[in-house]
């Protein structure tokens, strides 16, 4: 029986195919069936794993597009688990830039209990951009509480390093960081304020070890990738000359580079006046040049 998303139906690959991912072929617990839509890894692929809380501050959600749009950009496959917060950025932002991304799910993947709900949309997209949604699970398998942390162990097993940008002590994402210490991958970190609830579990890995990173080419430069060349519009280029820019929209642009904004503090800082702020704001969002974090929070693309 087949079951859509729309694109493709899911199909299934055994430990006994050519085609199972060698990665995964390696762990004790190998599943015996993988189920998945659309294109499954190569031996030859790079993936670099981008996990994080469910509940991230702006400065996470910036630091996960701005690291995961750079690993994009830079040809790597960027993995999650599509939960809320972190991984949702991550898939995300890798889909906006017209890249491929892989999600490994803890439920089935048939529309009805595929996790979460409101990120349908999004597994649509990530196979329309030669993704792949991958789950232990049959279809019509719901979300059970174990099947999150046992999922981590595929994300991990797909991926060269594992990049936490943002969690507190007893996240999940320390759950999969520990996994990548058993898997013996390289462990990336992004540091954090020390009163922050969600830089403790980051910070926490630094001490234990994990790699400080402040951007993608810090992860490049780690693994060796030399041959994936970051293009214009990463993390460390902005999208748009200032050049090309109106002055409202040039005054916003250097307002952002040194972090996301609130939209009073962006007032602030360039001094303009709300309604200009408020309009300049909107159709550089429309524009694709900034971003709205939620919350009248902005922050460059």
């Amino acid at each position: 029986m087949w079951y859509h998303l729309y694109m493709q139906e899911i199909k299934t690959v055994k430990i006994s195919d050519k085609n199972y991912p060698e990665s995964i072929k390696t762990l004790s617990d190998a599943p015996e069936v993988l189920y998945y839509r659309g294109v499954l890894p190569t031996p030859e692929e790079i993936c670099v794993a981008v996990v994080g809380t469910r509940r991230p501050s702006d400065y996470g959600q910036q630091a996960t597009i701005e690291i995961a749009g750079g690993l994009a950009s830079a040809g790597v496959t960027v993995v999650s688990g599509m939960a809320p917060g972190i991984d949702t950025f991550a898939h995300r932002t890798c889909v906006e830039r017209g890249r491929r991304t892989i999600a490994v799910i803890g439920t089935g993947l048939d529309e009805k209990t595929l996790y979460p709900q409101q990120n349908l949309e999004l597994a649509r997209q990530i196979i329309k951009h030669g993704g792949c949604l991958i789950s232990e699970y049959p279809p019509n398998t719901p979300g059970y509480a174990g099947n999150f942390p046992q999922r981590n162990r595929l994300v991990v097993a797909l991926s060269e390093g594992v990049v936490v940008t943002e969690a507190k002590k007893r996240s999940g994402s320390l759950i999969t960081a520990n996994l990548a210490k058993l898997q013996k991958k390289v462990l990336f970190a992004v540091p954090g304020q020390i009163y922050m609830a969600n830089a403790s579990g980051p910070n926490k890995l630094i001490k234990e070890g994990a790699q400080l990173i402040e951007s993608a080419q810090d992860v490049l430069d780690v693994l060796g990738i030399n041959n994936a060349r970051l293009v214009s519009g990463t993390v460390n280029s902005p999208l748009i000359p200032l050049g090309e820019l109106t002055v409202p929209e040039t005054l916003i642009f250097t307002a952002l580079k040194e972090g996301s904004l609130y939209i009073d503090a962006i007032i602030e800082k360039t001094k303009l006046s709300a309604p200009v702020a408020g309009s300049t704001l909107a159709l550089m969002e429309i524009s694709g040049k900034i971003r709205n974090l939620g919350g009248n929070t902005y922050s460059l693309n």
